[in-house]
Formats: structure tokens, C-alpha cells, sequence
């Protein structure tokens, strides 16, 4: 049975990206369906943050984030797009992506255009080319975007994360009845879904029987 992940995340959260690694060579290796989940980091109208303008973020990003990508094998970079975007777009652009079963595709484009290649992920002339990459019709997507016809889907996302949820911090994994904050080693994640997967087998011998005048 295939074991399903929900992973929150923003698209502006280095350590996010950092743990999409990780996930994505689990994907490979395990029967997993990930779902990826919306969390707004700093949501409009919050002022918007420019790492490059504020010595405490270029420390902790010398400090914390380039030698954890260097240990994951991760290639990211600080992004000099000032100030970083506000991303209700780029997630709106997920809701349509994943209609047309392109959700995950799109949503990692994104995570690279920024991370790998300093482009701003708010300009929706931007994120029509990404979804043109990934081979979703481009007219209907910024047709899409353009109208905010996704917006209220967007906001009931949210509204799921931090209410329903209560997601406090990303990145967070939740995987059947497990809760993971924060970066997951591939070894810290594939011990959960094992988990899960010995759960799911116990769950399918429940309750099988024979009974009488001939069942089995």
C-alpha cells in the first residue's frame, strides 16, 4: 500500500529546499505519494525581508544553510532578488498545476528557479515560463494567475495548514501519524515510512475471518 507524505513547506524557506533532497531520493527507492502542502513564511501584507540588507540572515546563512548543502550535496545559492517575494502566486500556480496532474513537477521548478537561479518567483510572466516547462498550457495559467482564480483555494490551504494542521515551522513532514519538523536526514524518513508500511500490513490482516456454511 503506497504510503502517503504531506510536506509543508514555502517556497522562500532555504531549509525547505534543502529537505526536498532528501525526499526526492525516497521517492525513488519507496512506494510514497508526496503531496506538497502550502505554508505561507511571511504572508502579504508582512514586509517583505532582503537577506542581503541584514547581517544576522547572511550570518546564520553562511553559518547553518551553505554547510548543510554542502553535506547534502545540495548546489543553492542566496538569491539576489531584494526583497525575496511573497509567494501566493507561485502556490496559486501550484493549485492549477496540480488540476492538470502537474503538481509536484511545478512545484519543484519553482523551488530551483529560486534557489539555483535567482529568479523572482512573484513576477507571473516568470512563473508562466515555469509552467511551460513543465508542459502545462501557459495561456490558461496566466489567465489563471492573472484573475486570482485560484485564490480562495489558496487561502483555504492555508487556512488548513496553520488551523487544521497547526503547522508552526517548516519544513514539516507528516507521514501517517508521525509529525517530522524540520530537515530529515533520507535515513530519518525512511525509518518513518517502514513504520508506516509494517501499519498498513498489520492494518490489511484485521478482521480476516472464516466463517460458517462454507465461506472458506
Amino acid at each position: 500500500m503506497t504510503v502517503k507524505i504531506k510536506a509543508y513547506s514555502d517556497f522562500i524557506c532555504p531549509f525547505c529546499f534543502l529537505g526536498k533532497g532528501p525526499l526526492d531520493e525516497i521517492v525513488k527507492e519507496k512506494d510514497v505519494e508526496v503531496e506538497w502542502m502550502p505554508f505561507e513564511l511571511r504572508p502579504s501584507p508582512y514586509t517583505k525581508i532582503d537577506p542581503w540588507k541584514e547581517p544576522d540572515k547572511l550570518k546564520s546563512w553562511d553559518s547553518y544553510i551553505l554547510p548543510a548543502a554542502k553535506k547534502l550535496g545540495v548546489d543553492m545559492r542566496l538569491p539576489r532578488v531584494s526583497p525575496h517575494p511573497y509567494t501566493h502566486l507561485a502556490f496559486e500556480g501550484c493549485h492549477f498545476a496540480k488540476e492538470h496532474g502537474k503538481g509536484n513537477e511545478f512545484h519543484n521548478r519553482v523551488f530551483t528557479a529560486f534557489f539555483q537561479e535567482e529568479q523572482n518567483i512573484e513576477d507571473i510572466e516568470v512563473l508562466t515560463k515555469l509552467a511551460g516547462e513543465v508542459e502545462l498550457p501557459v495561456a490558461a495559467f496566466r489567465e489563471a494567475l492573472v484573475s486570482r482564480k485560484y485564490r480562495e483555494v489558496h487561502q483555504q490551504a492555508l487556512k488548513h495548514a496553520y488551523e487544521e494542521a497547526d503547522i508552526r515551522a517548516v519544513p514539516t513532514f507528516i507521514i501517517g501519524e508521525e509529525v517530522i519538523q524540520g530537515l530529515a536526514s533520507k535515513e530519518r524518513l525512511a525509518q518513518v515510512i517502514e513504520k508506516e508500511e509494517a501499519k498498513n500490513k498489520r492494518n490489511e490482516l484485521d478482521g480476516l475471518q472464516c466463517k460458517g456454511m462454507g465461506n472458506c
